[in-house]
């Protein structure tokens, strides 16, 4: 089952509009993060959306901004990289799934990628956020602050091997992050474009959300 759906913001003013998947007898629910000037139709995070339907995980690709502030966004980038504001739509998002009755209960996990993926860090150092497992492609966990201490859910932080600055800025992350690894995809950029780079960040995320949703 695959839906466009509304979720209503944690303000009460306003929504966010979503892609729900629902696989056959789902063993967990991925919500993503795309990252700055992106959106829920971004085809790098729909092509790990499908490897993770069809390893047998819900997916739900958000777009972080309402539609007016993607109007106003396009010309100033006014909110694509506040990301305490895409943290909090990510969060509305979770808490939708929570009452949503086709993915209600489900084991959670955060994909997020590059500024998403900061986005996703605050998220899941959220006390009301249960995340079981986190995955970062090109992200930037240094715009998370001083939360990287507080997340507890295992994190894979998967990045280009020629991606030297953000490459470094993972390494870092993983030293504070209480429960991370670094998968470094040999040879791949920061939009991993190379071919077969972004068939192994979908195998590397499936692989961290089986093991870690399947035993939650």
């Amino acid at each position: 089952m695959t839906a466009d759906v509304t979720i209503p913001l944690s303000t009460g003013q306003g929504e966010i509009a979503a892609t729900l998947a629902v696989p056959g007898e789902p063993a967990g629910l991925v919500v993503f993060a795309h990252g700055s000037g992106s959106s829920r139709h971004s085809a790098r995070n729909r092509f790990v959306a499908d490897a993770l339907q069809a390893r047998g995980h819900a997916t739900l690709l958000l777009d972080l901004l309402t539609p007016e502030e993607e109007v106003q966004d396009q010309p100033t980038g006014r909110w694509r990289f506040d990301i305490p504001l895409l943290a909090d739509r990510l969060k509305s998002g979770c808490v939708w799934a929570e009452t949503e009755p086709a993915v209600a209960g489900l084991p959670l996990g955060l994909f997020g990628a590059s500024t998403g993926a900061a986005a996703a860090l605050l998220t899941a150092a959220e006390p009301g956020v249960r995340a079981k497992a986190m995955v970062s492609r090109g992200g930037r966990p240094d715009l998370a602050g001083q939360v990287l201490p507080l997340v507890q859910a295992p994190t894979l932080l998967i990045v280009g091997g020629d991606d030297e600055p953000v490459l470094g800025l993972n390494r870092d992350a993983a030293q504070v992050l209480p429960h991370a690894e670094v998968a470094v995809v040999a040879g791949a950029t920061h939009l991993f474009p190379e071919p077969g780079a972004l068939e192994r960040v979908a195998g590397l995320a499936g692989d961290w959300f089986d093991r870690h949703l399947r035993s939650a």
